[in-house]
């Protein structure tokens, strides 16, 4: 595998990401004007991007470059929003907020493991379950969501640690689930709050290091004696002349396509000003694409799982989880790495290095037409440029993939690996709400979803979004056959609107169109959201743990889904040309 030189270049856009120094300077801007004592803990510094307006009218000059700034003031147990003109070197804004909850910070997160395993109860649980000792046992501090009074905000700032136990040090811990124990924390106080112990289910016993040099070892995967397979040839993929793709800064060109990489504490990967040069006349298609939120609700009833409902991007951060890459990732042939900026609890800047991965992919057929008459063969080789980056968020890792192609199509793809959040049960139990994984462990049913904030710019600000069903034409004069469909569209004229369903049997799309500008056909031009595999949720629209679920976003709002009126979901989709 090669590696594309690095390019360095300060800021040169209002899009720029913060660097290093501008968060820096921004934090201090804030403790300076606002007094701010140590308990007032940093939970995001990123930037406050310009007015839509201003960046695309931007000349080169005059960038005001803002931060905005999540601040968990611990002592008044309150969490606050601010501002700041890094530029200008004063705070533009500061507001407090009563009724959420700022993200979950790093610190907190490895605070509460080591203040639980400190608590006499939860140890004494864990004595009845004949652990003794407790520096084997890891607590993942899962976020509470809404379930009864207890867990308001104004109460306190909750998580709710659960275990799993090691067989030794450095030994893989999320083999072992310590099923039944659940601890309710205070991340303000750094106490626990309540310890609930729901009856001894036994703790898994079996290994399950999974570093290739172990995997042999029978105490550890026993149906795999010969270890790692053996019998893979080596593969190799090079480009002699380099990339396609041309770096400058942030901007990146490859082919006809343009865009700028943006880089989020909340949302990690960000796509800018995403356009495709036609005849030599650059053609806007996507302002800004980030996934804006993910959604994992847990469908098992069981008390250590059914309050397993969590919002990652908001609760915790993507880009806060983000890999760095410098070990290698899925990416092959000549990469451009980009890192990302994000912020410690004090204000100070931190480097990921190589969060952000881009490379080319030879894709199979773009086209293909074979003369049957003269077997004349025409082929063209599909080619895609993938921007990516990966982020961990406890046991699960999370691959989010941006393809671009050369027929103008934009694809998103999310990627799950790493180890899922499993339960505990006992000999010869078959759990009702999930599947039996390996001797003593099972997985809960859940689902994942995955929100996609799209702005789209369609040759011009001036977008109109039709949704598209296909359907049966009724028998008759206009259908004498019973073989004709339509494809009707309806346009969806405001938000209240558009907030819609999946529809397969419909084959439903949807069509982002620009009235203004009309195709070589006359047609206005358009791009067609196909959704992909996806799923409605399953939990019922009364379920408490997802009444209420808010938190600040970088002033983007998120509560729970309605299951009557909810945007689309997306996992696997694309972004298709129209006509």
């Amino acid at each position: 595998m090669q590696t594309a030189p690095k390019t360095s270049a300060g800021v040169t856009h209002p899009l720029d990401p913060l660097t290093p120094e501008e968060i820096s300077a921004a934090s201090q801007i804030l403790k300076r004007e606002r007094g701010l004592k140590d308990s007032a803990r940093f939970v995001y510094v990123s930037l406050k991007e310009p007015a839509k307006q201003a960046v695309l009218s931007f000349n080169g000059n005059g960038i005001d470059r803002q931060a905005f700034i999540a601040i968990r003031e611990r002592a008044e147990k309150t969490t606050y929003e601010a501002v700041v003109s890094i530029t200008n070197e004063k705070v533009l804004s500061f507001k407090r907020l009563d009724d959420v909850q700022a993200s979950i910070m790093l610190e907190e997160f490895m605070a509460a493991d080591e203040a639980v395993r400190a608590d006499p109860r939860w140890q004494e649980a864990m004595r009845k379950r004949g652990v003794t000792d407790f520096s084997l046992a890891i607590l993942d501090p899962w976020s509470v969501g809404w379930n009864s009074a207890a867990d308001d905000p104004q109460k306190g700032r909750f998580v709710r640690p659960l275990t799993w136990l090691r067989t030794g040090e450095g030994e893989f811990a999320y083999a072992r689930p310590v099923e039944g124990l659940i601890v309710k924390f205070d991340l303000d106080t750094n106490q626990v709050v309540d310890i609930e112990d729901h009856g001894i289910v036994p703790i898994p016993e079996r290994k399950a290091n999974y570093e290739a040099d172990r995997i042999s070892d029978p105490e550890n995967f026993p149906h795999f004696p010969d270890g790692p397979r053996q019998d893979l040839k080596a593969i190799e993929i090079t480009q002699p002349d380099g990339p396609s793709f041309q770096v400058e800064g942030r901007l990146v060109r490859w082919q006809k396509w343009s865009f700028r990489i943006g880089f989020t504490p909340r949302e990690g990967l960000v796509l800018y000003t995403v356009s495709y040069k036609d005849k030599g006349r650059e053609r806007p298609i996507l302002y800004r694409a980030s996934l804006s939120e993910m959604f994992i609700p847990y469908g098992d009833p069981a008390p250590t799982h059914h309050r397993k409902n969590v919002f990652d991007m908001g609760e915790y951060g993507i880009g806060m989880l983000a890999n760095s890459l410098e070990l290698g990732c899925d990416c092959l042939g000549e990469i451009r790495y980009f890192d990302g900026v994000i912020n410690d609890n004090d204000g100070n800047p931190l480097i990921l290095k190589n969060a952000i991965c881009m490379h080319e992919e030879d894709y199979g057929i773009l086209w293909k037409h074979q003369d049957f008459r003269t077997t004349a063969t025409e082929v063209r080789r599909s080619r895609r440029l993938v921007v990516s980056m990966i982020a961990t968020v406890g046991n699960y890792e999370y691959g989010y993939f941006w393809y671009l192609y050369q027929d103008g199509g934009i694809g998103y793809e999310v990627k799950m690996t790493g180890v899922m959040s499993n339960g505990a049960v006992a000999p010869g139990e078959k759990p009702k709400y999930g599947e039996v994984v390996a001797p003593g462990i099972y997985g809960p049913n859940h689902q994942h979803f995955f929100s996609v904030r799209l702005d789209m710019m369609v040759d011009g600000l001036q977008n109109s979004v039709y949704e598209c069903d296909s359907a049966a034409v009724p028998p008759g004069p206009e259908n004498p056959h019973g073989n004709a469909w339509t494809v009707n569209k309806r346009l969806l004229k405001k938000e209240s609107e558009a907030q819609r369903k999946l529809e397969p049997m419909a084959a439903r799309y949807w069509k982002i169109s620009n009235p203004n500008q009309l195709n070589g056909l006359g047609e206005p031009v358009a791009y067609k959201l196909m959704p992909g595999e996806n799923i409605l949720p399953f939990y019922q629209p009364e379920a408490p743990a997802l009444a209420r679920a808010r938190f600040t976003t970088n002033h983007l709002w998120v509560t729970a889904y309605d299951p009557d009126q909810r945007w689309a979901p997306i996992t696997r989709s694309g972004l298709r040309s129209g006509p």
